[in-house]
C-alpha cells in the first residue's frame, strides 16, 4: 500500500522541479472587441500560412504572441521580394498593435511616446493613462468608457448605454502577469433586447442585473485573472473572464456571447501543436429571488490544433458539462485523456460533445474555415434522413476575403451556421450546454440555419466601416411542445422520436442588418454612429440609430 507521505513528497518534488522554470516570461491577453483582432486576421491571411505561433483559433490572443507575430511580419515586409504587401493602413495597424502591447516589444519604443504628456505623468505614452515600465515591474492603467444615445422606431423611450470603469494590467518580476477590468453599466437597449433580458432573466453577455429606471438595466461587470508559466511552452491562466474557440464570427464550441465564468486554462504551444485545457465553474438555470447562494455546475474542454501544412490548420475539440450540482469530478482533471471515455466510465451521466475544425489560407487573400460539432448521432439514422431526434449536431462554414476586388483594406466575410434540434440539451437541467441562463456557444441555441455577411473597410488609418447582415430561420417550441430549439428544455420532454428537422416547430425568420462608422480620435478612443434594421416574424420592423464615444471598450452589439 502506498504511503500517503510518499505521495506528498512526490508532489512536492514535482513543484520544486517546476519552480525554477518560472523564469520564462508570462503574458496577459488582448481583450475581446479590440481592433487588433481584425489586423491580426489580415496579417495571417496575407502571410498565407499558419506560422509556428499558431494562436488565432483560440481567443483571447496572447499579447506576447501577437507582438512576436507583428514584429516578424514587420521585418519580413521590409525584405526584397516580400509577398505580404502591407498597405500604409496595415503598417499603421501594426504600429498600433506594438504600441498597445509595448511590454513585449523588443525594438525601439520612441514612437510610442506622447509629444505633450498631461501633467508630466499622464499619457507619457500614447495608449496608456498611466504606464510604469521598470526592470521588475510593468503597469498600464486606462479608463474604460462607452456612452451611447439613440432612438428606435415604435419606441417612445430613448435608448442609452453608459459604461464607466477602469482596466489595469501588469507584470511582476517577469514571472506573474495580471489583468483586471471593472465597469459599472446602465443600459436601455431596443425592445427586442429587452424581450431577451426578460426571457433569459439575464443581460446578454453579462448576466446579473438590477432594474434601472423605466425598462433599463443596471449591472456591474468585473473580470480579472493572473498568468504564469510552468515551462517555456506552457501558459497557465486563472481568473474570471470569457473564452472563444473558433475562427468564425460565431462559435459552435465555445463563444464569448454569454456571461463570464471562473476558469483555469492551460495552453501548450510546441512545434506545430497548440493544445488548450479549460476547466470551468458555471451556473445552471435559476430564478433569482432575493439574496441567496446560487448553485454551480462544472465543465472541462480540450482543443488540440495542429498545422498539417504551412497553410492548413486542423483541430479536434471535446467538452463535457458535469451533470452534478455543486460537485467537481476530479476524473476530468486529466489533461490528455478523452473526456468521453471518462464520462462513459462514470455511467454516462454528463453532457459530452466533440468536434472538428479547420482553417486554410489561400492565395494571400482568402481564408476558408469551419467547425463540425457532434453531440449525439447514429450514422444509420442520418442516412435514412427520418429526422431522428438524437442526431444532434451542427456545422459552420465560412470564408474571409481580404483586400477584396483589389481594394486595399476592404475585407469581406461570409459564414453559415446550422444546428439540428435538441443539440446542446440534456435529460437533466444541470448538464445542458449553458451558463447563467444563456447558451455557452451560439446565442440562438439550436434548431436554426443562419447566414452572416460582414464587410469591414478601413479607407484611411483612422476610419473604420463595419457593415453586417445576419439572417436566420429557426423552429421554436409551439403549443407547449418541445421542438428542440431551447437547450434549457429537457430532451426527454419531446413528444416523438422522429420527424425533427431544422426549422421544425413554430417557424420564425429574422434579418438583422447594421452599419457602423467609426473615427479614432486618439489611440483606442472612437466616436461612432450605428444604424440597425431588424425584421422578425410577427413583430414590427425595427429601425434604430445611436451615436456615441468608446474608449478602451468593446462595442456593444445587438446581433441576434
Amino acid at each position: 500500500m502506498t504511503n500517503p507521505m510518499q505521495i506528498i513528497k512526490s508532489l512536492f518534488t514535482l513543484l520544486v522541479f517546476f519552480c525554477p522554470i518560472f523564469l520564462f516570461a508570462q503574458t496577459t491577453y488582448i481583450p475581446e472587441g479590440s481592433k487588433a483582432y481584425q489586423a491580426i486576421d489580415r496579417i495571417e491571411i496575407k502571410q498565407g500560412q499558419n506560422n509556428i505561433i499558431n494562436f488565432s483559433t483560440l481567443k483571447p490572443y496572447s499579447r506576447r504572441s501577437v507582438v512576436q507575430e507583428a514584429e516578424y511580419i514587420d521585418s519580413v515586409d521590409k525584405q526584397p521580394g516580400s509577398k505580404t504587401n502591407l498597405t500604409s493602413t496595415d503598417e499603421y495597424n501594426l504600429h498600433s498593435i506594438l504600441m498597445d502591447n509595448s511590454e513585449w516589444v523588443t525594438g525601439s519604443k520612441e514612437s510610442f511616446l506622447s509629444k505633450k504628456p498631461i501633467l508630466k505623468n499622464f499619457y507619457v505614452t500614447k495608449p496608456n493613462l498611466v504606464e510604469v515600465n521598470t526592470k521588475d515591474f510593468f503597469l498600464a492603467l486606462n479608463p474604460v468608457i462607452e456612452f451611447k444615445s439613440g432612438a428606435e422606431s415604435g419606441n417612445s423611450e430613448s435608448l442609452y448605454y453608459n459604461k464607466r470603469g477602469v482596466t489595469l494590467r501588469g507584470r511582476i518580476a517577469n514571472k506573474i502577469g495580471f489583468s483586471t477590468t471593472i465597469t459599472d453599466n446602465q443600459e436601455r437597449g431596443p425592445l427586442f433586447f429587452q424581450s431577451r433580458v426578460a426571457e433569459f432573466n439575464a443581460v446578454p453577455g453579462v448576466g446579473f442585473y438590477k432594474k434601472f429606471k423605466k425598462n433599463g438595466q443596471d449591472y456591474f461587470d468585473g473580470r480579472g485573472y493572473f498568468t504564469f508559466n510552468v515551462t517555456k511552452y506552457i501558459d497557465i491562466q486563472f481568473g474570471y473572464d470569457k473564452n472563444f474557440i473558433g475562427d468564425g464570427y460565431r462559435s459552435l464550441f465555445l463563444s464569448d456571447d454569454g456571461d463570464s465564468y471562473l476558469f483555469l486554462k492551460l495552453n501548450t504551444k510546441i512545434w506545430k501543436f497548440d493544445y488548450e485545457n479549460l476547466f470551468m465553474e458555471l451556473m445552471p438555470q435559476f430564478v433569482k429571488n432575493g439574496d441567496n447562494l446560487l448553485d454551480r455546475k462544472y465543465a472541462a474542454m480540450h482543443q488540440l490544433s495542429v498545422n498539417l501544412t504551412k497553410w492548413l490548420n486542423v483541430g479536434v475539440f471535446e467538452g463535457v458539462i458535469f451533470g452534478r450540482k455543486n460537485r467537481f469530478d476530479f476524473e476530468y482533471l486529466n489533461p490528455i485523456i478523452f473526456l468521453r471515455h471518462i464520462e462513459g466510465t462514470l455511467g454516462s451521466p454528463d453532457n459530452a460533445v466533440a468536434g472538428l475544425n479547420f482553417k486554410a489560407n489561400a492565395a494571400h487573400h482568402f481564408q476558408f474555415y469551419g467547425q463540425l460539432l457532434l453531440d449525439e448521432f447514429q450514422a444509420n439514422k442520418i442516412l435514412k434522413n427520418d429526422g431522428y431526434w438524437a442526431n444532434k449536431f451542427g456545422y459552420q462554414l465560412g470564408i474571409k476575403y481580404i483586400d477584396a476586388f483589389k481594394i486595399n483594406n476592404l475585407d469581406l466575410q461570409l459564414e453559415t451556421n446550422r444546428v439540428r434540434p435538441f443539440t446542446y440539451s440534456h435529460y437533466d437541467s444541470i448538464a445542458n450546454y449553458t451558463h447563467y441562463n444563456q447558451p455557452l456557444s451560439h446565442p440562438l441555441g439550436a434548431n436554426f440555419q443562419e447566414w452572416i455577411g460582414i464587410l469591414k473597410y478601413q479607407p484611411a488609418p483612422r476610419w473604420y466601416v463595419d457593415a453586417r447582415a445576419i439572417y436566420y430561420k429557426q423552429g421554436l417550441d409551439s403549443a407547449g411542445i418541445n421542438f428542440g430549439s431551447n437547450p434549457f428544455e429537457l430532451y426527454n420532454t419531446r413528444t416523438q422520436d422522429f420527424g425533427y428537422y431544422v426549422g421544425s416547430g413554430r417557424k420564425v425568420k429574422c434579418m438583422n442588418a447594421s452599419l457602423t462608422l467609426s473615427y479614432e480620435l486618439k489611440e483606442n478612443l472612437f466616436v461612432e454612429g450605428t444604424a440597425l434594421y431588424r425584421k422578425y416574424t410577427g413583430l414590427n420592423n425595427v429601425n434604430m440609430f445611436n451615436l456615441g464615444i468608446r474608449w478602451n471598450a468593446a462595442r456593444r452589439d445587438y446581433n441576434y
